[in-house]
């Protein structure tokens, strides 16, 4: 995705965990952070408390939706995804992506990897990685108008 296009619809989702959302709830009062993550990534657990602060942190501000993106065939495992979602205090929507349809829609090819999208819904901010949380948070309070 480039900078200020829209968010694509959430779709393609071979199941959803923490309830499911819609790209039209998400967009009108508040930015929205969807990051991309995946059981096998020691990346993403690392960071995934970060994430969760920002949830947290921000929780009346921004919306947060986790989509799992498996990178290997272990990684298809629902169940596997359920262990780690209560493990790592993933409370947010979860958007289980095992046919890659919303990875396929965003572009994207990396876990973890963090699209913030203002309240109208265009990207303002990607990153990949798990480095740059201090960059990410002071893109969303950006975004958020608290900067």
């Amino acid at each position: 995705m480039r900078l200020r296009e829209n968010m694509p619809e959430l779709n393609g989702a071979t199941m959803w965990l923490n309830g499911e959302t819609t790209k039209d709830r998400l967009i009108g009062d508040k930015p929205t952070l969807i990051h991309f993550w995946s059981v096998s990534c020691h990346i993403c657990k690392e960071v995934m408390p970060k994430v969760n602060e920002f949830r947290d942190k921000y929780k009346d501000r921004l919306n947060v939706v986790a989509v799992h993106m498996p990178r290997s065939e272990q990684d298809l495992d629902v169940e596997k995804v359920k262990e780690a979602g209560e493990k790592y205090h993933i409370t947010q929507p979860i958007f289980i992506d095992n046919r890659h349809a919303l990875a396929d829609a965003f572009g994207n090819e990396y876990v973890p990897a963090y699209y913030l999208f203002d309240a109208k819904g265009r990207l303002h901010h990607y990153q990949a990685g798990g480095e740059g949380m201090r960059l990410l948070e002071k893109r969303l309070l950006r975004v958020i108008g608290d900067e």
